[in-house]
């Protein structure tokens, strides 16, 4: 089942058929570059509003996100894991208000698209190989081999296709589950307008919110695998 275009989507492809371009922006395209739009006014306009001695509640709400990604790093990934708050931050920062694009009836969840969902899981996939290869070098490969040098090329190999899974794990499960809500979400609502929209907004709300937090919290887990040194 596809889903209705968002309401950009004519307004942005006719702005871009002027420009002389013949080929349409995918629907998700443009809801992705909604979401950037949104963290480059939203976040800059609360930047300038923070304050010490009086914070509002979005700085409060600001400030209890990045402490608990700052304390599920350090849990997850050990002591200095807050060193990589910043890329978790974004993922979940995009992750959330994408999932959450969800509860309005004329957007598109980004995260509904598998090619958006695939985008992220190769973009953490590539990112926590890329730090074990960098704290490790190629010693990072021993990592795959096991503990016992008679079976390391089977379990190389294993490992290996286990590792690029995890592509497959975080795409799938993210647009799998943020698809399927959008849908159920969309089929209730023609059906019992005047009733569905609440509940299903909280279990919305819910969703997006959980979604989110099983990406990160598997991203941190990988990270973690990937920097962590043998203890001998």
């Amino acid at each position: 089942m596809e889903h209705e275009h968002s309401i950009l989507y004519g307004p942005v492809n006719a702005l871009w058929h002027r420009l002389g371009f013949a080929w349409d922006i995918p629907d998700h395209v443009v809801m992705v570059l909604l979401v950037f739009a949104i963290s480059c006014i939203v976040f800059p306009l609360a930047s300038r509003r923070i304050s010490k001695d009086n914070p509002g509640p979005f700085q409060h709400t600001l400030e209890l996100l990045v402490g608990g990604l700052k304390d599920l790093l350090n849990d997850i990934v050990g002591h200095g894991g807050e060193k990589f708050l910043y890329i978790i931050g974004a993922f979940t920062v995009f992750i959330f208000v994408s999932n959450i694009f969800g509860l309005f009836f004329f957007l598109q969840p980004p995260t509904s698209n598998i090619n958006t969902t695939f985008a992220l899981s190769i973009t953490a996939f590539l990112y926590y190989n890329y730090l074990g290869l960098r704290e490790h070098g190629i010693g990072y490969l021993k990592h795959f081999m096991g503990p016992v040098w008679w079976l390391a090329p089977l379990m190389f190999l294993i490992e290996m296709i286990g590792n690029f899974a995890r592509i497959l794990s975080l795409g799938m499960r993210l647009f799998g589950n943020i698809f399927g809500e959008h849908t159920a979400t969309g089929i209730f609502m023609g059906l019992i307008p005047l009733v569905v929209p609440w509940p299903m907004m909280a279990l919305g709300i819910f969703g997006a919110v959980l979604q989110t937090f099983v990406f990160i919290m598997l991203l941190m887990v990988y990270i973690g695998g990937a920097v962590a040194h043998e203890e001998h």
